[in-house]
């Protein structure tokens, strides 16, 4: 019994051919631009969250608006509570 008499089924025999000649010929175009435009868009988004990152650690909060004397009128007014002067 040698290493030829298993039969071994035509599929297996393509996927031998198409990796050699995959090796011979190169990568595929399609696959190296996916792979492009993949690197990019990870590195993007990477980028991106650092920055973020970076951002909240050394900028300083942001300031709220100041609320009018209007507002806090008619909120004092909605919880029942008179506004002093009044």
């Amino acid at each position: 019994m040698g290493a030829d008499d298993f039969k071994v089924p035509p599929s297996f025999d393509r996927v031998k051919n198409a990796a050699r000649d995959g090796a011979a010929q190169g990568f595929n175009p399609g696959l190296i631009v996916l792979l492009v435009i993949g690197g990019l868009l990870l590195s993007f988004l990477v980028g991106n969250y650092m920055l973020y990152t970076y951002a909240q650690k050394t900028l300083p909060p942001k300031k709220k608006k100041p609320v009018s004397k209007k507002k806090m009128k008619k909120e004092r007014l909605k919880q029942g509570v008179s506004a002093p002067g009044e």
